[in-house]
């Protein structure tokens, strides 16, 4: 063998070696990043949002494409009233992975905290379009609470009824249409999508304190009265408590 051919042969051996150990170290990377992520996650479902922020960045500096990762990173920062960096990391999984769904509708969940109905609009409707969505009621539901903002109630009764067609015992859906009906002065109607609520989720101070309200439009002061109080029992010290306790005080 001439020395140049051993030359050659040992580069190519040499380029080899050095892809295998790229290679390696690559996955290697990734799996790193994969348990941080995990981790962040973890952290993010029990509400410890600065410690699910470190993993989620210890993640990203390992593996910055991965449309997982950057939705919740998304989640952490719109959690932490980081809108802005929350819809940029939304963004960004989209770019990584156009058909993901769930980053449609919090990237409309992040322009509905900042009250940018139109750009909250377009993003859950892209959700609702996306057939490989699994959870379709989410932006559903989310297209009637955006025009129940700007009080075009017929729609949000619409997208409501949709997400309930979809999932009838969703709570957010009965709330989101009750509250509708009640902008409507249709106090029958909110009343019976409440107590279908209540039975479904009879620990939520929300749902009692708006069917305080419908009952005492209805006339049913007592009904009402009980209402108001069970908000105290089960979230004393609230906002929401504090507006139960007006309430309470006016009804006497």
């Amino acid at each position: 063998m001439n020395i140049h051919r051993f030359f050659g042969l040992w580069c190519i051996f040499l380029v080899l070696v050095l892809a295998a150990c790229a290679s390696a170290n690559s996955e290697q990377r990734k799996k790193e990043a994969e348990a941080s992520r995990n981790l962040g996650e973890a952290y993010l479902n029990e509400r410890k949002y600065t410690l699910a922020l470190k993993n989620l960045l210890k993640a990203e500096a390992l593996n910055p494409d991965d449309p997982y990762l950057q939705n919740d990173l998304g989640l952490v920062y719109m959690h932490k009233g980081k809108y802005d960096q929350a819809i940029r990391h939304f963004k960004k999984a989209l770019d990584l992975k156009p058909d993901y769904g769930p980053a449609m509708n919090n990237l409309g969940n992040a322009y509905f905290a900042q009250k940018r109905w139109d750009s909250a609009i377009e993003y859950y409707t892209k959700a609702t379009d996306n057939v490989l969505y699994a959870t379709p009621h989410y932006p559903q539901s989310n297209l009637g609470g955006v025009y129940y903002e700007k009080k075009d109630y017929k729609r949000s009764e619409q997208y409501y009824l949709k997400a309930l067609d979809i999932k009838p015992d969703f709570v957010v859906a009965l709330r989101g249409i009750a509250r509708t009906y009640l902008a409507q002065g249709r106090v029958q109607e909110a009343i019976v999508k409440l107590e279908k609520a209540l039975t479904i989720a009879p620990d939520q101070p929300l749902l009692y304190h708006d069917i305080g309200k419908a009952y005492q439009l209805a006339g049913d002061y007592n009904s009402a009265r009980h209402a108001y109080e069970k908000v105290i029992e089960l979230a004393p010290g609230s906002p929401v408590a504090d507006e139960a306790q007006l309430a309470l005080q006016k009804l006497k």
